[in-house]
């Protein structure tokens, strides 16, 4: 591991004199190249030099014990190599971690579908919920969020909403979120006051770019169609709604909230990307037979990963065994505990593999 990191760690110093060279920074396609790589290692470089100081220091301490002290500052000396020791333990496991293979679509923007399950209005409004949820945690780590299509139902939920969540690692955060959701509660609709419980599938696909997926025009259907459902003047009046149909695969898409055909058409499409590159990616999965599984599993949406508990005011992920008590902060877009929990069991597993 050590040399790995000691090349990394002259990497980076190389990088910095060749973004220093004048024809370097007279190219700017180069110097973007040269800063975007220096950007990937930079975060493990830097843990790496902490590493090195936190080691020297540690041995330094460890010397003072041979001098002789007297036993107040041989106590001292003793808690202050617990802490450097647990340190460099802790700096250790970052920087195995940081030098696993990290997954390709890590940095991708996403594209993320909710879909009310079993539990009629209950569950269109839980849909409503968790696409609230998301959008607050987006928000709070600077990350867009625009709704391509969705399907209202009567009382304010969604039976089906599709939307896109552009941000830097959107996807390394959001892919622990696909699966099933269910949720325990009282609905507004039921009059006796009984406990219902409902779900809602939540699936999570990085955005592909044009050249990861090859699709022949003459392989597409577009179908156009009015807008229906909530949309200001011109819903039901003119014909912007795009469905994109591919025909070899069965694959389809649709957008229908711009107003433009033309955006419409783009989103879809890219919709319609993610769906058959995630598709490609299944296929490829079983002729190696080798099911990709995580800490989270493999996504499908019969796999119940997640319960929200209004009663008793908790929330338990089923992968980790973990329960948190805070179920309105996380509905309301906290979700840093349970994604850093899932993400530090991946990284466990995955050098437990390794």
């Amino acid at each position: 591991m050590l040399e790995r990191l000691e090349i990394l760690e002259r990497r980076y110093e190389e990088l910095n004199q060749l973004m220093a060279q004048p024809e370097v920074v007279a190219d700017v396609e180069h110097l973007q190249s040269l800063a975007k790589e220096q950007a990937g290692i930079s975060e493990l470089v830097a843990k790496y030099r902490e590493y090195k100081k936190t080691s020297q220091t540690l041995e330094e301490t460890r010397a003072m014990l041979e001098k002789g002290l007297d036993d107040e500052m041989a106590a001292l000396v003793k808690e202050e190599l617990e802490s450097l020791e647990a340190r460099l333990e802790s700096l250790t496991r970052q920087l195995e971690a940081g030098l696993m293979p990290r997954d390709a679509y890590d940095e991708k923007d996403v594209i993320v579908e909710i879909r009310a399950g079993a539990g009629g209005d209950e569950a269109a409004l839980f849909a409503a919920d968790l696409f609230r949820m998301y959008h607050r945690y987006a928000e709070t780590r600077g990350w867009q969020v625009d709704v391509i299509d969705s399907n209202q139902s009567g009382i304010g939920g969604f039976k089906e909403i599709i939307f896109e969540v552009k941000g830097k690692g959107a996807y390394s955060r959001l892919k622990y979120e696909r699966g099933v959701h269910r949720v325990q509660r009282v609905p507004i609709t039921e009059a006796s006051g009984r406990i219902h419980t409902s779900t809602a599938t939540v699936v999570v696909l990085p955005e592909a770019e044009e050249v990861e997926v090859e699709i022949n025009p003459d392989d597409l259907k577009v179908d156009v169609f009015r807008s229906s459902g909530h949309g200001g003047q011109h819903v039901n009046k003119v014909a912007t709604a795009v469905r994109i149909a591919h025909l070899p695969t069965g694959v389809t898409a649709t957008c229908q909230d711009e107003r433009s055909q033309l955006r419409n058409r783009m989103r879809a499409m890219v919709v319609l990307r993610a769906r058959l590159r995630d598709q490609e990616q299944r296929k490829h999965d079983e002729e190696i037979a080798r099911e990709r599984r995580s800490q989270v599993g493999t996504g499908e949406r019969s796999e119940k990963i997640r319960t929200y508990n209004f009663p008793q005011d908790r929330v338990s992920d089923h992968r980790l065994g973990l329960t948190l008590h805070n179920l309105e902060s996380i509905l309301g877009g906290e979700l840093d505990p349970l994604i850093d929990a899932l993400a530090s069991s991946g990284q466990a597993k995955r050098l437990e593999e390794a």
